[in-house]
């Protein structure tokens, strides 16, 4: 990893500052999108200061398409390369909040934000090759066993909040298996992970609210630690011995997903859907 430029979203704490904190031991450079400015400058001025890596802090909202694409422009000025894209960030709400763009926001910080993200810097992971894209999904697309609601994808008519998170975990599938497929033969590999149940602050701050996230934090002490929730995603994103593409892994090892992730026809709907959103938003 010496010298290579990695990008993580949501890298200022959790699963993603352990997975910057490891690659950047490993000697890559590190480009972390953090949506609390504050947090993501203090994440890179630990790692910087443990590593001695060149690691630097940009703004990201996954909720804006305004700052999502100011975050891909600014990649794209700083540096000539990216070896490694971490599409690590994500939430999960206990009530239905909107993007800036109306979209609700688990499917469109989880999906929709990193698809966006995805397609921007695209051409630069692309010119990169040998690259990868690394995913964190979750062994919660399972529960969403009919697969997506093509009827209401952006959940605008009902809201259950974890099966609305399952679906945006099942999109973290189906999106890199159509990518995967469109990219064959181009050097650049795209796979998805399942971290494992693990104590960050993920779901907590209010986005849960109430019992829910007292339950999550009550967990917490049962649950791996962020150096060991990282440890797949590390693995998919620096090991020599990652060769396929396509894959889900969980453990560091490849698994095999739920039927409806391994949907190939879903998996390009999807992509067009994701593809048609975006472009009506951007007119």
């Amino acid at each position: 990893m010496k010298d290579k430029v990695v990008v993580i979203t949501g890298a200022n704490t959790g699963i993603g500052k352990e997975t910057a904190r490891a690659l950047a031991q490993k000697g890559a450079r590190i480009a972390i999108g953090s949506r609390n400015t504050e947090k993501g400058e203090a994440a890179a001025a630990e790692i910087r200061a443990e590593t001695g890596a060149d690691v630097q802090n940009f703004a990201l909202d996954l909720a804006s398409f305004a700052s999502i694409r100011a975050f891909a422009a600014e990649i794209l000025a700083r540096y000539d390369r990216i070896d490694v894209l971490v599409l690590n960030a994500g939430l999960i709400l206990g009530e239905r909040r909107l993007t800036d763009e109306g979209f609700e926001a688990t499917f469109g910080v989880n999906h929709l934000g990193h698809f966006l993200l995805t397609e921007l810097l695209l051409e630069r992971v692309r010119a990169s090759a040998p690259s990868r894209i690394v995913v964190v999904s979750s062994d919660a697309h399972r529960r969403a066993r009919a697969g997506l609601d093509w009827d209401d994808l952006i959940q605008r008519n009902r809201y259950r909040w974890f099966d609305v998170y399952a679906e945006s975990k099942l999109a973290n599938n189906l999106d890199p298996r159509e990518l995967a497929r469109r990219l064959e033969g181009s050097g650049v590999t795209v796979n998805a992970l399942h971290p494992g149940v693990v104590a960050t602050e993920f779901a907590r701050g209010g986005d849960l609210g109430g019992l829910r996230e007292l339950a999550f934090k009550l967990a917490a002490p049962f649950l791996k630690t962020p150096a060991k929730g990282a440890a797949t995603t590390i693995h998919v994103a620096a090991s020599p011995d990652v060769t396929t593409t396509g894959a889900y892994f969980k453990d560091s090892q490849p698994v095999k997903p739920s039927r409806p992730a391994r949907d190939d026809a879903a998996a390009r709907r999807l992509w067009d859907e994701s593809e048609r959103l975006i472009a009506i938003k951007s007119a």
